[in-house]
């Protein structure tokens, strides 16, 4: 790992490749550290799948932050929050972006590939990579998410 690099895993169904590629590439260019787990074509394959690889690398610290798109991002979101310390978060607008890190300490953003276009997508990006958790309050609730994962 590069200790001046920002991390991120990434990965995306075939609905949402060819956004995928776009937000990886917009990625590498403001300096930061990918790892693309796929789907690396159009060609048709299961999103749990990519959503099992992706949250499993945050779940478990290996990354701290990941993206992971499919058509609507719907499934993606439902995959990625089965998952211990994962708080993905679904946002197709810019508002859902900056609360999901305010409030929520949000780790995984989703995304819609047949929802939301490329500019809408990097704004997205870049608010939720930018935006800070608020703490105070908010962590009280974040402990309440642990506490979940330890009655089942």
């Amino acid at each position: 790992m590069h200790e001046n690099k920002t991390q991120i895993v990434i990965g995306s169904d075939h609905a949402a490749y060819q956004l995928k590629e776009k937000i990886r590439q917009y990625l590498i260019e403001r300096g930061m550290d990918i790892n693309d787990v796929g789907t690396y074509s159009e060609d048709s394959v299961d999103y749990v799948d990519f959503g099992i690889k992706v949250s499993t690398m945050v779940s478990t610290g290996k990354y701290e932050r990941g993206i992971l798109l499919c058509g609507t991002g719907l499934g993606m979101s439902m995959v990625a929050n089965k998952f211990p310390h994962v708080r993905a978060a679904l946002c197709n607008g810019l508002f859902s972006a900056i609360m999901s890190r305010r409030h929520n300490n949000s780790n995984i953003l989703v995304m819609g590939g047949r929802v939301i276009g490329e500019e809408l997508a990097r704004q997205i990006v870049k608010a939720w990579l930018e935006t800070a958790f608020d703490g105070g309050r908010h962590q009280l609730r974040i402990k309440k998410f642990d506490r979940i994962e330890e009655m089942v």
